[in-house]
């Protein structure tokens, strides 16, 4: 009990106990939330500083992907006679606030000093309540809505019609102790310079430019992080810097400007391997002691490319920014070079989500062959993921399984978002053997979309991918899947014959897809169709060539022994 009130009380001044982060909640930064896991309690202890009027409300929670109906909430309030409450409470569909019967929000601790309102509590992981928010691994959407008081009670509360938000971030952070930086390495910092924020909800800014000629010379990544201009932490949503891809000495034109703009040069398409990714709320980035990103050398193209993402809800004309990335480098060598695979499915329109769906699954094998051909005997050692697709994803898992029986999940995002992308450094490095097999399956969420949505580059087509950072480097770059050519055409063959559908060996692959009228009973054939069918592989060296080898109309990794779900420690009812 000592330690946990040394605990809060500390959360309550300005010296932030360790392993303690924050994110702001507005665009403005009015509302700033800090949290610190604790994993030997099970809970997450969490504070909020916020500008507030003595009688204004403010309640801050989770929900499955950000909307303030069907929330879960701890809301901060005075009543009529002037007395403070604190109070768990949930949202139904129509934003209604109603008191939880469980209450949950717990070692309650608040300050007043001016406007600013600071106020303390815990929450456990898992509080067994129907009503609660299962807070987990991977991304949590925190919600947040406030208001004008004094009220009487906070049920019948709407918070429809309150000022609310969200922002996203990962609670349950690793908590693994730094490894001191050696005493060469030396940092490297790609900026954006003074960018004129566009008065638009969602920009994406891409700064090309070339790191210094010390580079010629081979060197290892050993850690980077954000630098984000003071003031300006609630417009940096997140920031990704690649490495442009091609032959030493050739030129890329330093493009600064929109991402998606017209006029960009070509040649900063191929600035698309990426070195380093940084989302809102997450900490440094190191690499293992034993292992470094190599970066430099005589075949190394110098050119790099910053791309951030700026999130302006309030339309603000007045935001000027010069955030970016930190590298560390060092010319000493680690013991081992780090590298990345892909896991997932290839870029192409085989594989497709038809519309109208709330949870439609794609599966991405890595095969057992593929692992068997490419690992070394002792394997490789995987401590980083960063998961990925595109507009219409919800859920992202990728699987482990060994000889037919499922090993504990390597990454897992029941609550993954598109705007919240990060490399995370696993807790629990995974070894992967020769012969074993990797299943990524994505979710997609197509209910706004009035047709087909297809595999692809752009960002209304959809991926599916798994980039895992581990070491030692081999010579096995990409390891995808896609179904069969022949399963896909029997099945556009079974539409036209069986079902009337306009699809024809004539069409492409994108073409029959579209012809198809979409109803539940092709949808469920279709998603029948990719989970047992042959697949394609692309078991692909670093010189883009696939191993030796036949890799079409291979089958799927049976999994014989899968995992049981998790147990939850709750009482029987």
């Amino acid at each position: 009990a000592l330690l946990m009130c040394q605990g809060y009380a500390a959360l309550l001044t300005n010296a932030l106990p360790q392993n303690t982060f924050t994110v702001p909640l507005d665009a403005r930064g009015r509302a700033v939330l800090y949290w610190r896991p604790d994993y030997d309690r099970l809970q997450v202890l969490f504070e909020v500083h916020a500008r507030l009027e003595r009688k204004e409300w403010f309640g801050i929670g989770f929900s499955d992907y950000g909307e303030i109906s069907n929330a879960d909430l701890c809301v901060f309030w005075t009543d009529w006679k002037d007395k403070v409450r604190f109070q768990d409470t949930h949202s139904k569909e129509d934003g209604q606030v109603e008191i939880d019967k469980q209450q949950d929000c717990k070692h309650v601790r608040f300050e007043r000093k001016g406007n600013i309102t600071k106020f303390s509590f815990s929450r456990k992981f898992d509080t067994c309540d129907e009503d609660d928010y299962l807070i987990e691994d991977g991304t949590t959407h925190i919600v947040w809505a406030t208001g004008n008081g004094p009220l009487f009670s906070l049920s019948g509360l709407n918070l429809t019609s309150s000022k609310h938000g969200l922002q996203r971030a990962q609670l349950l952070k690793n908590l693994k102790s730094k490894i001191p930086l050696p005493k060469d390495v030396f940092p490297i910092e790609v900026l954006a310079e003074k960018v004129q924020i566009p008065s638009s909800e969602t920009t994406y800014w891409c700064h090309v430019t070339k790191l210094p000629d010390s580079l010629k010379n081979k060197h290892h990544i050993v850690q980077f992080e954000s630098v984000i201009q003071p003031g300006n932490e609630p417009l940096v949503h997140h920031m990704e810097l690649f490495h442009c891809e091609t032959k030493v000495g050739e030129e890329i034109p330093n493009y600064r400007g929109s991402c998606s703009a017209p006029d960009r040069p070509q040649a900063t398409q191929l600035c698309k391997k990426v070195l380093a990714a940084w989302a809102m709320g997450a900490s440094a980035f190191q690499y293992p002691q034993e292992a470094g990103l190599p970066i430099g050398g005589p075949d190394f193209n110098l050119y790099v490319m910053l791309e951030v993402h700026y999130n302006n809800p309030e339309l603000k004309e007045d935001w000027v920014d010069s955030s970016g990335i930190k590298v560390y480098m060092t010319p000493t060598l680690r013991k081992h070079d780090a590298a990345v695979i892909e896991f997932g499915l290839e870029y192409i329109d085989k594989m497709a989500i038809p519309p109208g769906q709330t949870h439609f699954p794609l599966h991405a094998y890595c095969i057992s062959e593929c692992t068997g051909v490419s690992l070394p005997p002792t394997g490789i050692i995987i401590f980083g993921s960063q998961l990925h697709t595109h507009l219409t994803g919800i859920r992202v898992v990728t699987r482990h399984i060994r000889d037919g029986r499922e090993m504990p999940e390597l990454n897992k995002d029941n609550h993954y978002s598109q705007h919240f992308q990060e490399i995370r450094q696993l807790k629990r490095p995974v070894q992967v053997l020769p012969g074993d097999a990797l299943i990524t399956t994505c979710w997609y969420k197509t209910t706004e979309r009035s047709n087909v949505t297809l595999g692809g580059f752009a960002i209304s087509d959809e991926m599916c991918v798994n980039y895992v950072y581990y070491y030692p480097k081999t010579n096995l770059e990409v390891c995808k899947s896609s179904i069969s050519d022949q399963s896909l055409q029997s099945y556009f063959r079974l539409m036209h014959e069986w079902e009337g559908q306009t699809t024809s060996p004539d069409l492409g692959i994108a073409d029959n897809y579209k012809a198809i009228q979409w109803t539940p009973m092709r949808t469920t054939v279709l998603q029948e169709l990719y989970q047992e069918s042959p697949i394609y592989m692309q078991c692909n060296q670093s010189s883009g060539m696939r191993f030796p080898g036949d890799w079409t109309s291979l089958p799927v990794t049976p999994v014989l022994y899968p995992l049981p779900p998790v147990a939850r420690d709750c009482p029987r009812k």
